[in-house]
């Protein structure tokens, strides 16, 4: 398969997943475009076309990754923070910082989960990759991914239950915000 074959049907989902586990508009593309760079330069080592799409999400995963290293003296809920507000003096129109702050407020309890759940959820919710797939960049077994993907499914249910109240508000929009912890 022609590398930019491989990029055109995968770009979109490489992206979206590395958005989610980054929530930076401007890193997640970096970061996408270093995958495809490595994807490229390295694909000549790829024996079995069969684990292309594992394969793939398992560099973004691992670029991922070491960006967060890099990045240990800053805390995951200030980077949140800020890129809300920088949403909101960028004048996005209404529905999409509405979907923005939605988003910001799964992903946050989502990073509550430990990390083994966090991944199979992004891993099959966000890039769409299957529990095959999923096994494969995870160096797992299918079953495993299954088990992984309903515990935590169920654990993310008690964080929603705990972390977040959800309201429909005056225009019948689904709200969701954090609890606030002083007033408890």
């Amino acid at each position: 398969m022609e590398f930019f074959e491989i990029y055109d049907q995968n770009y979109g989902r490489v992206r979206k997943f590395i958005l989610a586990l980054i929530r930076d508009e401007w890193t997640a593309d970096d970061l996408t475009q270093e995958t495809f760079i490595r994807v490229r330069s390295n694909l000549d080592a790829l024996k079995d076309t069969s684990k292309l799409v594992p394969w793939i999400f398992s560099i973004a995963r691992n670029l991922c990754l070491d960006h967060f290293r890099s990045l240990k003296k800053i805390s995951l809920n200030e980077c949140g923070i800020e890129n809300a507000k920088d949403a909101f003096r960028e004048s996005i129109v209404q529905k999409k910082l509405e979907q923005h702050e939605m988003s910001l407020c799964v992903q946050g309890v989502v990073r509550l989960l430990p990390e083994p759940y966090q991944s199979v959820i992004t891993l099959f919710d966000v890039a769409e990759l299957s529990h095959r797939e999923i096994a494969e960049v995870l160096g797992t077994t299918v079953e495993n991914i299954k088990v992984r993907l309903h515990r935590g499914r169920k654990k993310l249910k008690e964080l929603f239950k705990q972390q977040c109240t959800f309201e429909v508000d005056e225009r019948n929009v689904l709200v969701c915000e954090p609890v606030d912890r002083g007033k408890q």
